[in-house]
């Protein structure tokens, strides 16, 4: 863990951006979500809950507020022959403004599998998706400190590995006039990438989108691009593979953030100690500056 923490205190230095998110407890959110205990965060498992209730005392803490006297939204789907229970995590930052911005990351994975030769069958989903409510907790707990102009929600969807269940779910039944929301920012994925490239997914829909991003690309430490969205590139086009597909159908605008896949996408590898701590940083950091420009 020093060597981490030190990893994180030179990118820290290096840093050109104005603002950033708390990197220790960055760390400490991916570390715990994807641990052992939680057995892979299976929607309707017991792991799955055990990370609500974590995500309920990490929201408090980040200065994120109720939403009608409560952060959590159930919802219920079909899953095969199954009948299952979901539970979105979202509250809010009042802005000045009552036009919204919802900022949302799925905490749910894959669960436990057991494979033939593998002694390992937790998939523990620490880049998928640990890594992308660790950075949302980090830019809340920012702007709790530094009010935002927009109102912020703060999205931790379920379901997302079932379908984008959990924000279906949510866009179908939202906490505010569905014509409030005027943007999603969405992130998967967020904290590993051996060419130092995180893409920023959604311009070709919503062009008017691409200044926020390039504004933050130029006092970034890794490569932000764009891409992946163009309908005719197949299974290359992300527009609809997580959940900020469920806004898109809604026609709200969206911006992805996301790594290309790794070869721990989807395994039982995918665990804390292969995230890359200074890239996950830099990351999160850069999203936080893409809001900032936004929210100006």
């Amino acid at each position: 863990m020093k060597k981490i923490l030190t990893l994180i205190c030179c990118a820290f230095v290096a840093s050109a951006t104005s603002a950033q998110v708390d990197s220790a407890w960055l760390l400490k959110d991916v570390e715990t979500l994807s641990a052992d205990k939680f057995m892979g965060r299976l929607t309707g498992s017991k792991g799955n809950r055990l990370a609500q209730f974590y995500l309920l005392d990490r929201f408090k803490q980040a200065g994120i507020q109720p939403m009608s006297g409560t952060f959590e939204q159930s919802f219920y789907f079909t899953h095969g022959t199954e009948r299952i229970m979901g539970t979105n995590l979202y509250g809010y930052i009042p802005g000045t403004s009552d036009s919204v911005i919802v900022i949302s990351a799925h905490y749910d994975h894959v669960g436990t599998r057991h494979a033939q030769g593998v002694a390992d069958s937790i998939y523990n989903g620490a880049d998928d998706n640990a890594s992308g409510v660790a950075a949302i907790l980090g830019i809340a707990a920012w702007f709790a400190k530094h009010p935002p102009k927009y109102t912020l929600i703060f999205a931790a969807f379920d379901a997302e590995e079932m379908g984008l269940q959990g924000a279906r779910a949510f866009v179908a039944r939202p906490p505010v006039p569905i014509g409030k929301i005027v943007a999603n920012i969405n992130l998967d994925m967020v904290s590993r990438n051996d060419k130092n490239e995180l893409y920023a997914c959604g311009t070709f829909h919503y062009p008017q989108l691409k200044p926020y991003i390039t504004a933050a690309a130029a006092t970034s430490s890794i490569k932000l691009l764009t891409g992946h969205d163009n309908p005719g590139s197949g299974s290359q086009d992300w527009t609809s593979q997580s959940d900020q597909g469920a806004f898109h159908a809604r026609k709200i605008p969206f911006i992805y953030f996301g790594v290309e896949d790794h070869p721990d996408y989807h395994r039982p590898s995918d665990e804390f100690s292969r995230i890359q701590p200074s890239f996950f940083y830099q990351a999160a950091n850069t999203v936080l500056e893409v809001v900032r420009q936004m929210d100006k």
